[in-house]
């Protein structure tokens, strides 16, 4: 999910955010307005989603905040994702929302309903935007108003079992490769590694905004509100998919389901079963974690355009449109990316940090996982100055659209449906689904 702030998660179960903000006691000199002279204490709420780990980073940071700014206090919830955003939208509705809250990729959705706070008033003033990645600016700025700043960054690229590539004696990809490339190598390590062992996971769904963007379409066409693609801009990618896996090269469609690649958990790639699949950048430090092969990370295969591959916003803060207290919100957004000492708190649990500051912050103490993931990111930054490519937002009723996809990759690869009647349905349902789902 694309949200606009790496470190603004709030202060959750028990830590020095909640202790703060509850109190409401610390009376000072509040320097939150940039107006000086004594105010009364503000006292802020902020909400985001993610496990206990990500709660006592948040809390650490938020007490770190309140400790710079004694006028301010913070008071934070969090929970899991599932139940996340319906709490909010009920919050919403009743004008009981948070100061600050976190969003992911239906940021749109939100400033369509006005009720994100504009925070360019405060740009260079309290928010200081200048060491910023421009695409991350420009990620969070809809409809003219900048309502979204971004927490972390994420690009996707090719996660790499190198352990694998070794035993099977393939030399590991570069960046550069292409399509052809990627099948050719799935299939020789699954041949030269036997029964059982794969090159590849199936990301049809999640690699086809980056297969249009290659070949000069997109998935959103936000600007015009509308889809960027036509049904025959879909088959070739569907039809390299069902080749490849007949081929033998990729996880056969019931492995795909029972050992889902986005789950350290669960993921084949972890047991060294498989040797690639698409991972955000974010991912890769949990997934090493979890493994004694060595990984590492190559940028996507190319495509006539390029790899299609841009920063995309892990996930960010937005300020309430009715907050009481909005120039201290966009003080606290603008702790959050620049402040170093943040930084180094935060980490990139939700992404590589947005500023480059933070990130040189980071790197002097990485470890070889994180070192892995600020080469990678470095490089999608350096090419995507060269080969720019559009901004993805999800498109309306990306949950279903998602589903629908996966359905239809599922079909093909049990053999229910000719890949060209499954993508002819696929589209006409993807129609479907936006014309439902658009303000249009």
């Amino acid at each position: 999910m694309a949200v606009a702030l790496s470190a603004c998660g709030n202060s959750g179960g028990a830590g020095a955010g909640n202790n703060a903000a509850g109190s409401g006691s610390p009376a000072g000199s509040s320097n939150a307005g940039g107006a000086g002279g004594d105010q009364k204490p503000v006292e802020l709420r902020m909400m985001w989603w993610g496990d206990q780990k990500r709660a006592d980073l948040t809390n650490k940071a938020i007490e770190l905040f309140e400790q710079k700014n004694p006028g301010i206090t913070i008071t934070g919830e969090f929970g899991p994702s599932d139940g996340y955003f319906d709490k909010l939208n009920t919050q919403l509705a009743s004008g009981t929302a948070p100061d600050i809250f976190f969003l992911g990729g239906n940021v749109v959705d939100y400033a369509n309903k006005g009720v994100l706070l504009d925070l360019g008033p405060y740009k260079d003033k309290e928010l200081n935007l200048s060491d910023m990645d421009t695409t991350m600016v420009e990620y969070g700025t809809i409809g003219g108003k900048l309502v979204h700043i971004s927490a972390g960054a994420n690009a996707r690229g090719i996660v790499i079992n190198k352990t694998m590539f070794e035993k099977a004696g393939v030399e590991v990809p570069q960046d550069g490769w292409n399509w052809d490339d990627f099948a050719r190598i799935s299939k020789e390590i699954s041949d030269k590694l036997g029964k059982g062992y794969y090159g590849t996971y199936n990301f049809t769904t999640d690699s086809l905004d980056i297969y249009l963007k290659q070949n000069g379409k997109q998935l959103y066409d936000m600007a015009n509100n509308k889809l960027g693609f036509e049904e025959a801009d879909l088959l070739p990618w569907f039809q390299y998919w069902d080749k490849a896996s007949k081929a033998g090269g990729v996880v056969t469609p019931d492995l795909q389901v029972s050992s889902p690649p986005t789950d350290a958990s669960k993921s084949l790639v972890i047991t060294g079963k498989v040797a690639m699949t698409l991972l955000p950048s974010n991912m890769l430090a949990s997934f090493q974690s979890t493994t004694k092969d060595e990984l590492t990370m190559v940028q996507v295969p190319r495509g006539p355009k390029g790899t299609g591959v841009v920063f995309e916003s892990s996930q960010g803060l937005s300020g309430y449109g009715k907050t009481e207290h909005p120039a201290e919100v966009a003080k606290f957004m603008n702790f959050w990316i620049n402040d170093p000492e943040a930084a180094k708190i935060l980490g990139n649990n939700r992404g590589v940090p947005v500023t480059a500051a933070s990130r040189e912050a980071l790197k002097a103490d990485a470890d070889a996982a994180d070192k892995i993931v600020y080469d990678y990111t470095s490089r999608v930054s350096e090419a995507n100055k060269k080969e720019p490519f559009a901004i993805s937002y999800n498109p309306p009723g990306n949950a279903e659209f998602i589903k629908l996809s996966d359905n239809t990759v599922q079909k093909i690869g049990f053999g229910k449906e000719s890949v060209e009647k499954a993508v002819a349905e696929f589209y006409s349902g993807t129609v479907k689904i936006f014309n439902s789902n658009s303000n249009s």
